[in-house]
This record gives C-alpha cells, structure tokens and sequence, in this order.
C-alpha cells in the first residue's frame, strides 16, 4: 500500500514529528509498518520513448544532488532532446530535498520520491511500476544497510531494468555505497579507520555483493564524506578486505572514495569525470600481508589516484600508472595518505590485473536478445556474475571473424555447479562444458572456419544451486 501526500513538508519537520509519535506511544504497543510514501512532482503522465542513450551514473560524496553531474546524467540519457522521469529511493521519511533540485534542471518530466521503510516495501507494485516507468533512479543518503535489505526483492531487478534500456542510476553517501559492486552495508555498525586498520575483520566491517553490477565497475567498493571523516585508511581495510575473502573477481579490489559535495559523472564506456572537490581510486592488486581478524593490516604498496575537479578516470580500462603509493604497517598507515608523487612512467608500469579486460554482468541478460554486448571490448576479457537462482542463465554477446579462434575458461565458485554453452547466432549449441559438481570450472573453444565474421552467444547457465558468489569466465580470442 502506498499514501500518497503533498510534499511541501520539510525533512527537519517530518522527522521532528516522527519523534513525537514515537515519544507518545503507549509502553508494549508495536507500531504499525509505515505505508510507502509517494510524492510526485511535475507532470502526471510518464515519457514514453522507444529508446534512451544511456546508461549514464552519478557518484556523489554526500546525500545532495550534484546539479552539474545530475545535469550530464540526464542530457546522457535523453541523447539532448525530450525529457526524463527520475525515481528518487530513500529510507526514511524526510521530504522531498532531491527531488526539489532535480525539478530545478532542464530535461526533466518528473521526479517521483519513493520513502520505503522495510524490506518488503521493495516488492511494492506501485513503487516498482514508479522506478521501471524512470530513467533515472537516485538513491538518496541515510542507512545504507536499509538500502541492502531490499537485494533480492523486485526492486533490484526493476532499478537493473531502468540501467538497461539506457536509462541511469545514482546516489549520494549511502545511495553512492549501494551502486558499487562490493556494498560496505554498515549492519552491525559504522566503523571508523582507525577500528578498520587495527582490525579488518571487526563486526563494524560487513559487506553485501551481487546486488548491483554496472558495466565497468566491477570490483569497486564506494565510499563517502571521505577526507572529511578520514575514511582512506577505512577504505584500505575494505579493499584488503575484499582481496582476501574471494570478493573480487580478478584478484584485485579498487576502493572509489569521494569527497562531501563532489560527484563523478560515469557514462556508458566507462570514463568517470569529477566535478567538485576531491576523489580518490584505491586499487589492492595483491594479497594483504597480514590480514587476519584480531590482529592490525599490514598491506604494501596501495595504488592511489587522486582526481581533482574536471580530471578523469577511466573505469572500462583503468589506468596503469599516474598513481602514487601507501602502505599500511601493523596498524599505521604511512603519512599523508590524500597526497603524494604520483608515477608518470606508464611504459615501465605493469597494468593493474582486472583491469581493462574485466566485465560485469549488467542484469537481465537471461536470454539472447537481451545479452549483455562485449564484442567491441579487449581480449583477453574477464566476464564475471553470478547465479541468482537455480534457474539463471547469463548470455554474452561476442564476435568472431575467419579463422580467429575463441576459448572460454570459466571458474565456478563452490556455492553452486554451473556449465558453459556457446551458442551460433540463432541459438544453437555449438559446443559445451557441463562438468558434474559445486565449483566445477568449464571450459570450452571454437574456431571459425568459414569466411567473414559473425555473432556467437557465451551462455552461462545454473545446473544445481545458486548465490551471489562470482563466477570468472576468462574469454580469449586468438
């Protein structure tokens, strides 16, 4: 059930007036579940479109709207003409604040606030009917654990729907955590750098993965207020964190922290540009030295970018040099970790592992013409997802001309047993890989004969069990 309301309160008065209700209930009454909350402003009838330009994201270092990355986003997404809808998604009541900037841009039909207050809210029909209609979803800041809760509900698969058809996806402090592919969920409590460098594996650090995965960004943990509140040596912890326990796909975790007030605006090949003050990309390509629970990081040699105002980086093939390095020993982080001499010598650098060649699956990509398109990428390739159900399958979309010839090797994680399908053009199996058992890797190759090129479909397909747990396939073309 939903309520719908005039959104002209203000987030100071509804929160002061949820304090009172709760100051006035009887002692031994459960209050009732909240209904969801709609405000709705600017039109009443939604775009209707037959295609977008997306997708287009926004990373923001704090909960507000970013005008000039919200800007881009939408002349992203609407390729310069027409107008968008934007859903805006929060957890808590506190009025309308996004929405009111939003309304504020050119390009904008309506911007709809969604206020969800459990986990089933996410299964609302009118909250994923507001959010599928959207070609933007904004997350805005508050609990990002709350944000978690609804992984597996409708609406991860209605926010992954808006991403598909070449719309956008965003947030600011908890909505930044939630868009990046390993979430620091923050559900026993919030920690503080230095608790995380004295230990990695306190009850403070908690993760949630395999709910987004956006093309490009695989392998990134986000965080926010960064040098405001010191969060760098944090988020080393989170990425020694993810190295170490298998998050990763590629052995490697990059940590994107970003500034109070700052955003980056992310479009659809992948190059991030900031607007505002800093942010920073952590990259951990190696195993921590030491990384055990009750005992301090000790973690050589972190790969730090800094991005100051109008500078870029490139997500779909990650820099290999241009940054400069920070360890942690035993607990104590070297100096000055939000500056230093950055390396400009990219000829000497080996390239980061994972980057350049990696790829996450962009839900739904279930069958062949909604497959996720990697023939324009650089091979080798990394292709990593999951399957979310026993019967998941994952379909990517690649090109092969005359006489090259193409092998995919595929790690399946112990959590589930899946096999390998490469299928022609019109969905034929050419060849398979279906090994018996949990964690059972696949592997299979052709090569083509005949004259020309033509489309040939990687297919991943659940045999027996599921999860969020990565499987890496390894695609090559030789």
């Amino acid at each position: 059930m939903s309520l719908v309301r005039n959104p002209l309160r203000t987030r100071l008065a509804l929160l002061t007036a949820a304090s009172l209700v709760a100051t006035l209930s009887p002692i031994g009454v459960t209050a009732a579940h909240a209904q969801v909350i709609r405000d709705r402003q600017g039109s009443a009838t939604d775009v209707s479109r037959a295609s977008w330009s997306g997708p287009a994201y926004t990373m923001n270092g704090s909960g507000g709207v970013v005008s000039a990355t919200m800007t881009r986003a939408i002349n992203a997404i609407r390729g310069a003409s027409g107008t968008i809808d934007v859903a805006v998604v929060a957890a808590s009541d506190g009025g309308t604040p996004e929405c009111d900037d939003i309304m504020g841009l050119a390009g904008v039909n309506s911007c709809t606030t969604l206020t969800l207050t459990a986990k089933n809210d996410g299964n609302n029909s009118q909250v994923n009917t507001d959010i599928r209609n959207a070609e933007f979803v904004y997350f805005a800041g508050g609990n990002q654990c709350s944000y978690a809760a609804w992984k597996g509900t409708a609406l991860e698969a209605s926010v992954e729907s808006v991403v598909a058809k070449g719309g956008g996806v965003g947030g600011g402090s908890a909505g930044h955590h939630i868009n990046s592919d390993i979430v620091y969920d923050a559900c026993a409590a919030s920690t503080t750098s230095a608790i995380a460098l004295d230990d990695p594996y306190d009850r403070s650090l908690t993760f949630t993965t395999g709910m987004f995965r956006w093309a490009n960004y695989a392998n990134t943990v986000n965080d926010s207020h960064f040098q405001e509140r010191d969060r760098m040596g944090r988020t080393m912890a989170f990425v020694a964190r993810a190295v170490k326990d298998g998050r990763t796909s590629a052995g490697a975790a990059w940590g994107v922290g970003v500034n109070e007030g700052a955003s980056l605006f992310i479009d659809k090949s992948g190059m991030a540009t900031l607007s505002g003050s800093n942010a920073y990309v952590v990259l951990g390509d190696h195993q921590p030295e030491v990384a055990v629970s009750g005992q301090p990081l000790t973690y050589s040699n972190f790969k730090i970018w800094k991005l100051a105002n109008g500078q870029t980086y490139n997500f779909a093939n990650r820099p290999t040099c241009g940054y400069y390095l920070k360890s942690v020993t035993n607990g104590v982080p070297s100096s000055n970790l939000y500056s230093g001499t950055p390396v400009t010598d990219c000829s000497t650098t080996p390239p980061p592992p994972g980057g350049g060649s990696a790829y996450a699956e962009v839900e739904p990509n279930d069958s062949r013409t909604a497959a996720n398109d990697v023939s324009g990428r650089s091979y080798p390739l990394t292709l990593t997802g999951d399957m979310k159900s026993g019967s998941d399958r994952d379909y990517f979309k690649v090109s092969l001309t005359s006489g090259q010839t193409l092998t995919v090797d595929c790690a399946v994680p112990s959590a589930y047993d899946a096999d390998l399908y490469l299928l022609s053009s019109t969905g034929s199996t050419l060849t398979r890989s279906v090994n018996d058992g949990a964690g059972a890797d696949e592997s299979v190759s052709l090569t083509r004969t005949s004259s020309g090129s033509a489309t040939y479909y990687v297919e991943v397909e659940a045999y027996s069990g599921s999860g969020t747990a990565d499987y890496a396939c390894t695609v090559a073309k030789s």
